[in-house]
């Protein structure tokens, strides 16, 4: 007999075997993929099943335990581990266990089977009767469907993809499919085509909760901020004291901007639902960005006592950058830290946060650990490859060329409003939009993803097999589309302005589309925040960012993302006009704060306004892990922060290059 090619071939005959009964075969085989591919998730999977049919249940156990390092949000993993339980006896454990299956992947019809099962042995009836609801709704749906959901939540998006188009292409009104290619479409960052479909969906079947909610998720991830606040109010119309749906108009009521309103949604939230974690959280981020701290932790830490596996709250303290934690709270989080139930996303908000608690105390090693741990379970969950950015912004410097905007000048919208600060997160940004913001002439936003949306609409469905068609295409463009892209963004941003003359764009990966901002808004104004190579690697990596920075979790991806950042930068500095972009160095503006507020009004045609210099004055909301900082006068204590770390910090520097790095 041929030995199978592959080992997707030889798991193919693994199942077979497992489905026709023969585990001993099965077993054989998985074992055999398994010493050649110790890390296989399928083979794990299929050798934990064998295992426990064949009451090996420790060895069961064992590949469990494997196959959770290696894909902790594999839901099949927890499903078969609640069969396992529950084999055993232990309906507690085998309880948990198809919650988190459920929870990973909700396609899971045995899960909710048995979840309906075990909730009416424990006299649990309605959530017995939610769970046989969920299943019978899966069985329900079209077999196509089902198999898109499961390829959605087992990390098959393509395929997912391929199954619910071509389901599509023959059910155009289905709104459960167009629900689902929109998941899809979302998690690929096409929002706008995610909106659309959900927009269209919700038209058919106004009535759907599901796909409301799905909406105003995607109308979120877009800033349409207003209207995710609109369909949040058609939910609050429809039942006012439903706490899901209150919650959803908090949220959205602070996205918004009006923070008295969302706090006092959450009250109500609070009211229905005591101490209910999520809701107490997002309270704390609310009062967070509101710039009432006190009362922000007062609220993260009244969820870490209710829940103390809730990883969120934890790193909402964390995320502060100005709270210390107390001797129990450390050892509280380490107890979280050691214990196997602890779902993924809290792991890695717990270890981050126990890497500023470390930090604090100045144990670097044991802070090093922590924050080194918490990235590489973030980095477990993300796609991001040097290459594959690397090629993007090759493509960028063949193609943006000193030609292209000799060729192109003279186009675009005239408009000077916007101000881009770009850059680097952890660059001292948010200090720059912080003095811009105080000035009486500029107001500030947040970090707008109109010309990352832009930049993915011109590159089209062919970015697999055509990678380069944008920038490729900026070539082709004529004047009256480049001049309606710019129209379309000062637009588009129109709802997050207050009436001043400018306003600040602060998306720092606006920096790999300076050429085609240049070519759509010939006269906004471009600032490239800059700071130490080490100290903006540094701070990069032990921040948790909320979503995006995906390069920020390895400590050679951010060096190597910092280098390509300055070649980049040197190109647009070679092929753009003398004085286009203004380079503002962080450490600059610590050394000399007036002098370098005077030149950053002097660029931005500014008058001088003794406001931008006393910034920490001023007023507004802040979103991003900066904002405690901004909100205190200016200070050096960010200075050199990864020097107690440099015995570690070795990878960054090789990563980096002799150039960038210290020696």
């Amino acid at each position: 007999m041929t030995e199978p090619a592959t080992p997707e071939a030889a798991l193919q005959q693994a199942q077979k075997s497992i489905q026709s009964g023969d585990f001993q075969t099965a077993s054989k085989i998985t074992s055999e993929v398994l010493a050649q591919h110790p890390q296989h998730r399928d083979a794990l999977y299929m050798a934990a099943v064998c295992a426990r049919y064949q009451n090996r249940h420790d060895d069961a156990f064992a590949r469990l335990a494997d196959l959770k390092l290696v894909s902790p949000d594999y839901g099949r993993a927890w499903q078969e581990e609640g069969h396992l339980r529950r084999k055993l006896g232990d309906s507690a454990g085998a309880l948990t266990a198809f919650e988190r299956a459920t929870r990973y992947n909700p396609s899971l019809i045995a899960s909710w089977k048995a979840l309906a099962d075990l909730q009416a042995a424990s006299g649990n009836t309605v959530a017995a009767n939610n769970a046989l609801a969920q299943a019978q709704r899966l069985q329900a749906l079209p077999r196509e469907l089902l198999a898109v959901t499961n390829h959605i939540h087992e990390g098959r998006i393509f395929r997912a993809e391929e199954i619910a188009r071509a389901f599509l292409q023959r059910n155009p009104t289905h709104v459960e499919g167009m629900r689902l290619l929109a998941d899809i479409g979302s998690r690929l960052g096409v929002q706008e085509d995610a909106d659309f479909l959900l927009e269209s969906a919700v038209e058919l079947d106004p009535d759907n909760i599901q796909l409301r909610l799905d909406y105003i998720q995607v109308l979120r991830k877009r800033q349409k901020f207003a209207a995710a606040l609109e369909q949040a109010n058609i939910l609050m119309a429809r039942d006012p004291d439903n706490p899901i749906f209150q919650s959803h108009y908090a949220i959205e009521s602070m996205q918004a901007g009006d923070y008295e309103t969302a706090l006092e949604y959450f009250d109500r939230v609070l009211t229905a639902l005591p101490d209910d974690p999520a809701t107490l959280v997002s309270r704390g981020h609310a009062l967070k960005t509101y710039g009432r701290t006190e009362d922000a932790v007062a609220s993260y830490r009244r969820a870490t006592e209710v829940a103390p596996g809730h990883g969120d709250a934890w790193y909402g303290l964390a995320n502060l950058k100005t709270y210390r934690f107390t001797d129990d709270e450390l050892t509280t989080m380490e107890a979280q830290a050691a214990s196997p139930d602890l779902d993924h996303m809290s792991r890695i908000h717990i270890a981050f946060a126990l890497g500023k608690a470390r930090e604090d105390q100045k144990d670097y090693d044991a802070a090093f650990a922590a924050y080194a741990s918490g990235n590489a379970l973030k980095h477990q969950t993300i796609r991001y490859t040097t290459e594959q950015m690397q090629a993007e912004l090759a493509a960028q410097k063949k193609h943006c060329t000193a030609s292209l905007f000799e060729n192109q000048s003279g186009k675009g919208d005239p408009a000077p409003d916007p101000i881009f600060i770009l850059g680097l997160p952890r660059a001292g940004s948010t200090l720059i939009e912080q003095i811009l913001a105080s000035h009486p002439d500029v107001d500030g936003t947040l970090e707008l993803p109109n010309i990352l949306s832009l930049a993915h609409h011109l590159r089209g469905r062919s970015q697999i097999t055509d990678r380069d068609r944008y920038p490729r295409i900026l070539h082709e463009m004529p004047a009256e589309e480049l001049s309606a892209l710019g129209q379309d963004y000062i637009e588009n941003t129109r709802i997050h302005r207050q009436g001043a003359p400018f306003f600040t764009d602060k998306m720092p990966n606006n920096f790999r589309h300076i050429g085609l901002i240049h070519l759509i808004l010939p006269n906004a104004k471009i600032i490239d925040a800059r700071r130490n190579p080490m100290d903006c690697c540094w701070s990069g990596y032990k921040q948790l960012f909320a979503e995006g920075q995906e390069f920020t979790y390895s400590l050679e991806d951010i060096g190597q993302y910092y280098r390509a950042y300055v070649d980049l930068m040197e190109h647009w500095d070679a092929v753009l006009p003398p004085g286009r972009i203004l380079r503002v160095q962080h450490e600059d503006v610590l050394d000399d704060l007036e002098g370098q507020v005077r030149r950053l009004l002097d660029y931005c045609g500014l008058p001088f306004d003794e406001r931008c210099v006393n910034f920490h004055q001023t007023e507004r909301a802040v979103r991003t892990a900066s904002s405690e900082q901004v909100r205190r006068p200016i200070n050096k204590g960010g200075l050199e922060q990864w020097r107690p770390y440099e015995a570690h910090l070795g990878p960054l520097k090789s990563a980096l290059g002799p150039d960038l790095a210290p020696a």
